[in-house]
């Protein structure tokens, strides 16, 4: 390990040898994401999974914000909000979906489920962004369930065959399915997701969570237009092609796309069964860690792309304006793997590193 330490720090001596006086300057306010987060309490009943959440715990427990659009800037609209309570075995969810029109055609498990309108939540218990699940469901209480290594943004990997084997979803229609002859008001989803496959996911310690222990989770809803054939739902087709279906979420993404898991939101667990006697825990430096985080985007898929042409051991400074007072500065240095971003946080004086696979790391 101290080989391994010495060779890194004498790259990093050699790159700031080699870095240029030119100071870059980025704008990133438009790409940082403060996310939602949920303190979820422990469940004094027996939660029956029956779509219904009437147990005395779901009363208590609160509802999120409603969902929003996952750009951040429409209001979608049906109205969407989640809850949550566990124990030592489960984590349990209950959603309501506001919908006038409740259908679903997929039955099959683990098919595409967001070609039908559908309810899907994201878990990662180590907060890194890599090994996470990812669950979906429709109106006829269909699942698919798979797990991803690494976002499908550096090459991540679905797997199908990674199944929740002790998952128990339900799903209540507060209408009618699949009857287009009539107006419905919502459908709900109820999940008991078993603990321990995750367990199995976080660093160490692998043990059940304890108090204020905190994932990293997001939910999504995919909403498409339709059209009614014959008596049966369809997705709507404009000139042969379907149309681009919604996305609501309930913590920003900013963009298309919720495999970027650093904008999710926080869940942090707590002994108690009464929210009010629990406080959120605030990382200090998490608006470092999205800076981080924006920087790995940008350089990876965006506007300083070109960083990547250049030698080398070369490094280049970085000042990052991430709201409309606040800047950062950071170090680019081009590796022999790619590239590299050091932060340090004007809080803490705690050093990050990011690197080209949106890896980050506290030196």
């Amino acid at each position: 390990m101290k080989y391994w330490i010495y060779i890194f720090s004498f790259m990093v001596c050699v790159s700031c040898q080699t870095s240029q006086s030119e100071v870059i300057e980025i704008a990133l306010s438009d790409d940082i994401v403060i996310p939602k987060h949920y303190i979820v309490t422990k469940t004094t009943d027996s939660i029956i999974i029956d779509g219904k959440a009437s147990e005395p715990s779901w009363t208590k427990a609160e509802f999120t914000d409603k969902f929003i659009d996952i750009e951040g800037e429409k209001i979608p609209k049906y109205d969407t909000q989640v809850k949550m309570l566990w124990d030592d075995n489960y984590l349990y969810i209950y959603a309501q979906l506001e919908e006038p029109h409740i259908w679903g055609t997929l039955t099959e498990r683990d098919a595409i489920i967001y070609y039908n309108n559908d309810f899907e939540v994201f878990i990662d218990p180590s907060g890194t962004g890599y090994g996470y699940g990812e669950i979906e469901i429709n109106a006829l209480n269909t699942v698919w369930d798979l797990y991803l290594n690494k976002p499908y943004r550096v090459g991540g990997n679905a797997n199908f065959e990674w199944n929740l084997n002790d998952l128990k979803t339900e799903v209540y229609c507060f209408g009618t399915l699949n009857n287009p002859n009539d107006t419905d008001f919502s459908w709900t989803v109820e999940m008991a997701i078993p603990l321990k496959p995750f367990i199995a996911l976080k660093n160490r310690p692998k043990t059940i969570p304890k108090e204020g222990e905190q994932w990293r989770v997001n939910f999504s809803r995919v909403q498409w237009d339709h059209d009614i054939i014959d008596g049966k739902y369809y997705r709507k087709k404009e000139d042969g092609k379907y149309l681009r279906e919604y996305n609501w979420v309930w913590s920003n993404q900013k963009v298309i796309n919720m495999h970027e898991p650093e904008k999710w939101g926080f869940l942090q667990f707590t002994e108690s069964n009464n929210v009010e006697d629990v406080s959120f825990i605030n990382d200090e430096d998490l608006e470092v860690k999205q800076v981080a985080f924006a920087l790995f985007r940008k350089t990876r898929y965006g506007d300083l792309k070109y960083l990547l042409d250049i030698p080398q051991g070369n490094a280049r400074n970085v000042t990052a304006k991430f709201t409309e007072t606040e800047t950062l500065e950071a170090t680019f240095f081009k590796t022999n793997f790619g590239f590299e971003y050091e932060l340090r946080s004007p809080k803490t004086e705690k050093v990050y590193y990011i690197n080209q696979e949106g890896k980050l790391k506290e030196l």
